[in-house]
């Protein structure tokens, strides 16, 4: 199974991206699965003009997103709360490959502040059905991100270490039921 991690802040020195290395060395070594990481602060897409509806459709300069995106069995998108909601970045990103149809997804907000992004969770839960996805019900909401991890994802904070745990226990959970019974 293929998934990716959506580090969804464009900034360069994203505290939301220290969550995404975490969960990245985490699933890369706890399970067998092709676990990928697409930053999109790397990704210049531009507002969304065209849906990209194949790797051909796609831009030449967006065919190796474009493969990733479409190779995806299930996603995690790590995001920080911008004025309540998620970063425009992820909408855009998901605006130019809209039908994800029976994919799980996992929510992980982070915040530097003590609610942790909740509200950017609550409107992911309204996004992902509209994708055609399937939102995992336990969240990873990461109150206080740039005390709990270190620039390079390494949890510093061993007292997060149980909602990590059982954040991706409860995807996987989702995600792998899902993919053993989608027709491929």
């Amino acid at each position: 199974m293929n998934i990716e991690i959506i580090s969804g802040s464009p900034r360069k020195e994203s505290i939301s991206n220290r969550v995404a290395l975490c969960l990245e060395k985490k699933l890369t070594t706890a399970t067998k699965h092709n676990i990928g990481l697409i930053n999109l602060n790397s990704f210049d897409l531009g507002l969304f003009q065209k849906v990209f509806r194949g790797v051909d459709d796609a831009p030449e300069q967006f065919k190796p997103l474009a493969k990733r995106m479409f190779d995806a069995n299930a996603f995690i998108i790590v995001t920080p709360e911008y004025n309540g909601s998620y970063s425009s970045v992820i909408k855009n990103l998901f605006d130019h490959f809209p039908k994800q149809s029976r994919k799980a997804f996992g929510i992980v907000s982070t915040s530097t502040g003590a609610l942790g992004g909740t509200r950017s969770t609550q409107q992911l839960l309204l996004y992902v059905p509209a994708l055609f996805g399937i939102a995992s019900p336990y969240l990873l909401i990461t109150p206080h991100a740039d005390k709990k991890f270190d620039e390079t994802g390494k949890l510093i904070d061993q007292s997060f270490q149980l909602p990590i745990d059982t954040f991706i226990r409860e995807f996987l959970f989702l995600a792998e039921r899902l993919y053993t019974h989608v027709d491929n």
